[in-house]
């Protein structure tokens, strides 16, 4: 076991392509990098090839894919050796249910609620378990000969089929046998309107689970406080918290469990999946130790984004798309679609539950005998148009202070769409939510978990899985956690917010790349240069159309435009191949469905589909396309990459734990999933590691900053952030800032906005004479022409341990 806090984090993305055994050969490059834990994704068994570990089928087994508990008992020991550890992704809001491996759902599927695993899973059993399983309708599937019974079992598909229930004979009619089954079968275009069991999002092969029962939460967490108990780990990340009935009982019961193994000299590292809205605070008695770092992510790269840019980019997306330049329209718009679309049994449930406690709320409360079903359903779809956060935290009895101004917020947003004399209707909803409306306590709580649990999901499908594929201003500005309306982040705002880390939350993740997000930390630091620039940029578009308009006249122009931004993020720099090519190809498809403008997953327009990605063929095969996009990737090239060292640098020296993805210690350009979980050349890490030393090399920054922290561990851990004045000609392009702990003191100042002056100058660090009489007001005052010489970054630490 390892000292807690831990000192740095390494993301490792865990499949059968790339086992525990795997992980174990890099534990000495990942010592010399200066990495104190490895962080795996979700090791417990999951459904057979998942590429990501997050469909768990079994959370009491480890793995068996990525080498079992024997691999990993040999990893954890390799790390020991080198005093390192071990932090792992746990999945407590939702299971894997397709392909019938999951033995609890197969149980539940075959004795209904009867099962003894029936309150494992949200399911409202007042009818069969709907199954949206089949490809058409269940009459269209017998007749084709697809269903059939042999041998007493159901075969679907040429594959098993659901278990049947074991008191009902297999034979006779088969129809007449399905329809008897414990479960409805059905098409899988059913779910969204008629499923009567939760799932985590849109997806039906993800069931949610009730880890708020006290049974399921001991028989699903099982496994890791053995693990902990053995000093096998030494902390967790929580996906998903958000989608828990209760996310503060939780956080709080896991650490309560920890702290009783662990004993009072052994604490255990709690970071939480939580996407924060821009100005919402993390609640402090939680007992986590932060969240995973999408917040992190969002700042730091908001900090990197020139404000001037904003204007002349909203324009140039709004003349060529047609589509607005003001992201909370384009979130509107798609709030209102999804939950039409896509909740809608959700929404009916939801609807019901808030019916049920009204009836309840009359018999004190005459005036609630006026509340109808519809009343109550058009102003909970009025406040989830405009919720301004993922949930509000209430069970029903109660709700914390921290929900007030999120729940009057939602309140006032609402009423401009609400009918007519009925904003009073979403009155009462937010009272239930804020636990002080009248009614029926259990029906309360009850009624506020489902509003909950369907607020989450509609902000993470519609804003960031829609709305953020719609809306092209600057596509750095839309990622997962990020607020695309909150364009760039001044760097006073960037300095508050890591001084609120340091005070509440010193040891949360820093995070700058993840499995989820939809474009690679130096995809984003490239992009981020276009706000310095959007005039130089506006020229090259319009190049770039005028070569692509006759290639493709069928494609939207705000499809090609987006285009343009994710070929020029990605564009690599040794030029473009095949491999190239088939990636933003695959892109390209999963970023029109996502849209769900003029292709998607459920009815997809291949035709479309093929327009845009026969665009891509074209604009790579044209020699003038391929030549120009090469020259302003070169061109840009210094920007882009002082953007990525600040990016390194800030990471790893602001309060916090910070987290390298894997492989983003080099250049990261990668794209949304599966393009971000490509496999990593370590030998290529390694070796750039044991280059010459490079002052512009990301990967030796970090390396340098990360021994920085493993030979004055206090200081990073502990010390302080005081923000460093800086006055003169150019002193909104410096951040600075120092650490202090005991007698150790870090002093740091990163470049920042200066793209324009970066690609006029050719070179990462801008002249002398640009600076002027800039100046830093560290203890010792230093001049930013000398601070910022051979590099866009400066630090120091001195003082002992």
């Amino acid at each position: 076991m390892t000292a807690f806090p831990p000192r740095a984090t390494y993301r490792i993305q865990f499949n059968r392509d790339f086992t525990f055994a795997a992980a174990e050969a890099i534990v000495p490059y990942l010592h010399r990098l200066g990495i104190s834990h490895v962080y795996a994704s979700p090791i417990t068994t999951a459904v057979s090839g998942s590429p990501h570990g997050y469909d768990v089928i079994d959370p009491t087994r480890i793995n068996p894919e990525l080498g079992g508990e024997d691999g990993f008992r040999s990893l954890v020991e390799a790390l020991h050796a080198r005093g390192m550890g071990v932090i792992i992704d746990i999945v407590p809001n939702h299971m894997g249910v397709a392909g019938g491996e999951n033995g609890y759902w197969n149980d539940v599927l075959r004795n209904g609620a009867g099962s003894r695993y029936a309150r494992w899973f949200d399911v409202d059993w007042d009818q069969p378990l709907l199954l949206p399983i089949l490809g058409a309708t269940l009459g269209e599937v017998i007749d084709a000969g697809d269903l059939r019974l042999v041998d007493g079992r159901l075969e679907l598909y040429g594959s098993e089929g659901p278990p049947l229930r074991p008191d009902v004979a297999a034979e006779g009619d088969l129809r007449a046998l399905v329809e008897a089954q414990h479960y409805r079968l059905a098409s899988w275009r059913t779910a969204n309107d008629e499923l009567n069991w939760r799932r985590f999002f849109t997806v039906n092969d993800l069931a949610g689970v009730r880890v708020e029962e006290p049974e399921v939460f001991d028989a699903t967490h099982a496994l890791y406080f053995t693990l902990y108990e053995q000093g096998l780990i030494d902390g967790v990340r929580v996906d998903h918290v958000d989608g828990l009935a209760d996310p503060a009982g939780y956080c709080r019961s896991l650490r309560e469990r920890f702290d009783a193994i662990g004993g009072a000299d052994r604490r255990c590292y709690i970071v939480i999946e939580k996407i924060l809205a821009g100005d919402e605070p993390l609640a402090t008695d939680w007992q986590t130790d932060g969240t995973s770092g999408y917040d992190f992510m969002r700042e730091v790269t908001g900090v990197l984004h020139a404000p001037e840019g904003e204007a002349p980019l909203g324009t140039l997306w709004q003349q060529i798309s047609g589509r607005p330049a003001d992201f909370t329209q384009e979130a509107l718009t798609a709030r209102q679609q999804l939950l039409g679309w896509s909740f809608t049994a959700q929404a009916d449930a939801c609807v019901a539950a808030f019916a049920a406690l009204a009836n309840s709320a009359a018999q004190s409360d005459t005036a609630f005998e006026a509340v109808t079903s519809g009343m109550l359903r058009r102003a909970i779809e009025r406040l989830l148009w405009v919720f301004p956060v993922y949930r509000s935290y209430g069970l029903g009895e109660h709700g914390p202070a921290s929900d007030g101004v999120v729940l009057d917020r939602a309140l006032a947003d609402s009423e401009a769409f609400c009918p007519p004399g009925e904003a009073e209707i979403a009155r009462y909803i937010v009272e239930w939510l804020a636990g002080r409306g009248p009614g029926d306590a259990s029906l309360a709580a009850e009624a506020v978990r489902r509003f909950q649990q369907l607020s989450a999901p509609i902000a993470a499908k519609a804003v960031e899985d829609t709305a953020f594929y719609r809306h092209g201003v600057l596509l750095s500005t839309n990622d997962v956690g990020f607020a695309p309306e909150h364009f760039a982040l001044d760097i006073e705002a960037f300095h508050a917010a890591m001084a609120d880390r340091h005070s509440h939350f010193p040891h949360a993740m820093l995070a700058t790349a993840t499995h989820d997000h939809k474009r690679g930390e130096d995809v984003r630091a490239r992009l981020a240069a276009i706000s310095g620039i959007p005039t130089l940029w506006k020229e090259h578009v319009e190049r770039w159309t005028a070569l692509a308009e006759p290639l493709a006249p069928g494609v939207d122009a705000g499809d090609r435009y987006v285009m343009f931004q994710t070929l020029f993020g990605a564009w690599p720099a040794s030029g473009v191949g095949d491999d190239f090519a088939d990636r933003i190809k695959a892109w390209q498809i999963k970023a029109l469905r996502e849209a769900k403008l003029r292709s998607s997953w459920e009815a997809p327009d291949e035709a479309y589909e093929g327009q845009c990605t026969g665009l891509v063929d074209a604009l790579l095969g044209n020699a003038s396309f391929v030549d120009d996009m090469s020259a302003f990737v070169r061109l840009t090239a210094p920007a882009a990459t002082a953007n990525s060292l600040a990016i390194a640098m800030l990471r790893n020296t602001v309060p916090g734990i910070p987290d390298c993805y894997q492989g983003s210690e080099l250049e990261d350009l990668s794209l949304v999933d599966p393009d971000n979980r490509r496999p990593v050349d370590y030998a290529k890490c390694a070796a750039v590691l044991d280059g010459a030393e490079d002052p512009l090399s990301k990967l030796q920054l970090i390396a340098r900053l990360l021994g920085a922290r493993r030979d004055t561990p206090a200081l990073f851990a502990e010390g302080d952030y005081r923000p460093i004045p800086v006055v003169g000609k150019r002193a909104e392009h410096v951040l600075a800032f120092s650490r202090r702990f005991a007698s150790s003191r870090l002093e740091c100042a990163v470049l920042v906005k200066a793209a324009g002056v970066l690609v006029e100058a050719g070179r990462t660090t801008p002249d002398a004479e640009w600076w002027g009489d800039t100046t830093v007001q560290f203890e010792q005052p230093v001049r930013a022409a000398d601070l910022f010489f051979a590099a866009p970054y400066h630090f120091t630490v001195a003082g002992g341990l």
